[in-house]
């Protein structure tokens, strides 16, 4: 079986040859809006609606990086942090994707800090509102009277 994937638009990609992918924005952005944050764990909220605040929470002329900084979960997926850190693998593969996606829209190859400024910003408001609060720990629970 090959390593590919059918594209929205009809089209397969090759995890092992990303660079010879025709990239069409409109398969990213269907693919993103139908990916769901925190692995599901919230009320719907795509990496599209997420990749759109990032966009806006940067100066205008970063827009695109913030709008295309999670493209190449389109293709992949969206794997939490925590599991990402344990698949040096999957890294990589995210890595070569992503300077695909980029170069084929002109992106640069490493994003200006501004945009993982603004997608940290993002994430903890994104926590804050859509998911439950933190219980607090049992020992600073208050004593029943």
């Amino acid at each position: 079986m090959e390593p590919t994937i059918l594209t929205h638009s009809g089209r397969y990609f090759d995890f092992t040859k990303p660079h010879e992918h025709d990239f069409q924005i409109e398969d990213i952005a269907k693919a993103l809006s139908n990916i769901c944050r925190f692995n599901g764990h919230c009320p719907f909220y795509s990496v599209a609606q997420h990749s759109v605040l990032v966009s806006r929470l940067v100066p205008r002329e970063l827009a695109m990086q913030g709008l295309m900084h999670d493209a190449a979960e389109a293709f992949i997926g969206d794997v939490s942090s925590p599991l990402k850190r344990m698949l040096p693998e999957y890294k990589a593969i995210e890595r070569r994707i992503e300077a695909a996606v980029f170069s084929r829209f002109g992106l640069p190859e490493f994003f200006d800090p501004a945009v993982k400024v603004a997608d940290l910003v993002a994430l903890a408001t994104e926590k804050r509102d859509l998911m439950k609060p933190e219980p607090l720990p049992w020992y600073s629970m208050p004593e029943p009277l």
